[in-house]
Formats: C-alpha cells, structure tokens, sequence
C-alpha cells in the first residue's frame, strides 16, 4: 500500500500483511505516487511530473504540466484502463478556481482537459472505462463526464453534490459495480454513490477529515482509506486523536484492478 503526506513532503509504502513501512523525503509537496508499467513510479510534485526512484530516493522531473499560476501544486492522480495517466492542480491556499484537470499524452505532453477547479480531486473511471468522474472539493460537487476511446471528454455533468455544509467530497473510487466511493473532508467517512448518482450507504470513521480511498488485498476487498488534520484546531486535534491515520474496513463489492501507467513515460 502506497501513499503520500502531501503537507509533510513524504512517501510512505506498508505491507498490511507484516506492518512494515518504509518512508522517503520528497522535495516538495507530493499529491501521488503511480506506477508505470516498466516498473518504475511517477510521482506528482508540486512542481510536476517525476521520476520517483525507491531504491534511491531520487525524484527526476519529467514535465511540468503548468508554468503559471505559481501557487497552484498537483494534487490528486489515477490511471485508467487504457494506461493514461490523470492528474489535477489546485491552488495552494485553496482560495483560487485556479486549478485544471489533465492527461498525459504518449508524447509525454500534459493537456488539459477541463478547468476552474478549486480542489481538483481523482479521477477515477467506471468498470468498462466509458465514464470518468472528477471532483472539485472547493465546489463540493463530483462531475462525470464521458470518456472516449481515444481518451478525450465529453459531456461534462453533475454527477453528485453534497448538501451537508460540513462535507466536502474528496478522493474517489469506484468499485466492481460501478459504485463510486468518496471520501468527505469534513464529514467522518465515506459515502457510496449508485452509477446513477444515488446515495447507497455512508461509512463512519473515527475522525472528520477522510482524504481518499484505494482497493487492496488479494481480493480487492479491502479499503484502505487516508485522513488528515489539515484545518483542525488545538482541540479538535485533542478530540480526534486517530486524525491523520491510515485506516481500512472490508467490504462485500471489490474494487477494480488497478492499472500502470503505459502512456507518456
């Protein structure tokens, strides 16, 4: 299981079976880590698109998506079955729609592919790859969009905003059935959406901030689902002691198997 401490520039990889983790420094903020299907990892710094190497820790930039606004940084990144790799920006301070969804070309170019984000977040695609879903946390809104062969979108609608004024719907995920699974900052858990956008059922966590979700175990029944203390205050950091941990529950519906990055690398 790999993720990322996006605040405390790190990476951090742990065997569930063993409880073994391993961390590496990051030059700066890091949003993702992915994996390429030579073997090798990309990671998402703020500043763009690296080469990670765990064996040694070094990070190689490969492209930078955006030359300005400098305080935008990459956020969230997924690929798709077809080995595209996604990612998006968002503004630092997470005041400016400054933000915008990309994809990185086979030519190594990063395009954008839609615009005015506050918090970009995702994406993740449905089980037959003919939907893809992205978020804008600041908006409190998940979009879908339809996602074509060749790997451009179109269609772009609402696909599921939350009404509650103390959730934000943050990292995505989707499962076997096409559920989509979103984190809520703010919202102490988790909710699963019907393909058709309908509220199925909301998990609890110990903790209000739940950043993302991600499928794991042999079987892909496991969530493995990250937190923060990003915004608490002093008390609620004391109420909340579990805050920034990394938690999992089992469930019924696995998530889909995930892809490398074969596009642009």
């Amino acid at each position: 299981m790999w993720f990322v401490d996006i605040k405390k520039r790190q990476v951090h990889r742990l065997d569930p079976a063993t409880g073994e983790q391993r961390s590496w420094e990051a030059p700066e903020q890091v949003g993702f880590v992915l994996p390429t299907a030579t073997g090798g990892w990309i990671a998402g710094l703020q500043s763009g698109l690296h080469r990670f190497q765990p064996d040694t820790g070094a990070f190689e930039l490969l492209a930078v998506p955006e030359q300005h606004p400098p305080e935008n940084r990459l956020n969230d990144g997924f690929v798709d079955g077809q080995g595209r790799l996604w990612f998006g920006t968002m503004h630092d301070s997470e005041t400016a729609r400054t933000g915008a969804l990309y994809r990185l070309g086979p030519d190594g170019a990063c395009r954008v592919q839609d615009g005015r984000y506050g918090i970009s977040n995702g994406p993740a695609a449905s089980p037959d790859g003919r939907t893809l879903y992205h978020t804008d946390t600041l908006d409190r809104v998940i979009y879908a969009f339809d996602l074509n062969a060749d790997g451009d979108l179109t269609g772009k609608r609402e696909f599921a905003r939350m009404a509650r004024a103390d959730a934000r719907p943050d990292g995505p995920v989707v499962d076997a059935e096409g559920c989509v699974w979103t984190a809520l900052f703010g919202g102490w858990g988790l909710e699963r959406y019907s393909p058709a956008g309908e509220l199925l059922e909301h998990v609890r966590l110990p903790c209000a901030n739940v950043t993302k979700a991600a499928f794991g175990d042999d079987d892909l029944r496991t969530v493995y689902v990250t937190t923060a203390k990003l915004h608490l205050s002093a008390q609620q950091r004391e109420e909340q002691p579990l805050s920034g941990g990394l938690f999992s529950f089992r469930v019924d519906t696995p998530g889909l198997s995930p892809s490398e990055i074969r596009h642009g690398v």
